[in-house]
C-alpha cells in the first residue's frame, strides 16, 4: 500500500471509530456532502434516521430541513463508506 493509500486508511478508520463512538453515545453523526447546498448537512441519528438540517438563526441550533426514508438512509451510508 502506497503512502497516500495508507493515510486515506487512517483518515478513515478514524472515521468510522468516531461515528460509532458517536452513535453509541446517543449523539448525532454528522454527515458532510458536497451534493447539498451550502450551510446544509446529514445528520445520522442513533435510531438509524437521517435528516437534512441547518444551522439555526441563532447557530446553536439544527433546523430539520427533510428526513430521509430508510432505502434513501442506506444509500447515503453506502455512498459515504459508512456500512
Amino acid at each position: 500500500m502506497n503512502r497516500i493509500k495508507l493515510i486515506e486508511k487512517i483518515g478513515s478508520d478514524a472515521v468510522r471509530r468516531l461515528r460509532n463512538s458517536k452513535l453509541a453515545n446517543g449523539k448525532p453523526f454528522m454527515i458532510t456532502s458536497k451534493d447539498l447546498p451550502a450551510k446544509h448537512t446529514y445528520l445520522e441519528f442513533p435510531d438509524r434516521s437521517i435528516k437534512i438540517v441547518t444551522l439555526s438563526s441563532n447557530g446553536h441550533d439544527f433546523v430539520i430541513l427533510n428526513t430521509l426514508n430508510p432505502s434513501e438512509a442506506t444509500l447515503l451510508r453506502k455512498k459515504h463508506g459508512l456500512i
